[in-house]
């Protein structure tokens, strides 16, 4: 699906990134995976629809932009993201606080 002008895959992704695995009102990014450079809402969607080859973003790289806001369409750097306190830094809107128990299937800690 086309997102803000961003391609995002997965199951049933909504216009704010949401996915059938994660679809509450604050679960609104999509994470570009380091291994295939695409947008996914998450891990799930990656390995149901992805490149099968999951790797993290390395810390040297954490200055790339790697997650899409889906509320506004703003990216984060990942340094960014992991210091927003789960909001966007653009627009304000909430991210979902829980997804920071998930952030080692996506960078590394």
């Amino acid at each position: 699906m086309l997102i803000h002008g961003h391609q995002v895959k997965g199951k049933e992704v909504d216009k704010e990134t949401r996915c059938g695995h994660y679809h509450s009102e604050i679960d609104r990014i999509a994470i570009k995976f380091y291994c295939c450079n695409t947008y996914y809402p998450c891990f799930f969607c990656h390995k149901e629809h992805g490149c099968n080859s999951p790797q993290v973003w390395p810390k040297d790289q954490f200055h790339q932009k790697g997650i899409l806001c889906g509320h506004c369409g703003y990216e984060l750097t990942i340094n960014e993201y992991l210091s927003c306190n789960s909001s966007c830094p653009s627009c304000m809107s909430s991210f979902n606080p829980g997804c920071s128990l998930h952030k080692h299937l996506y960078f590394e800690v």
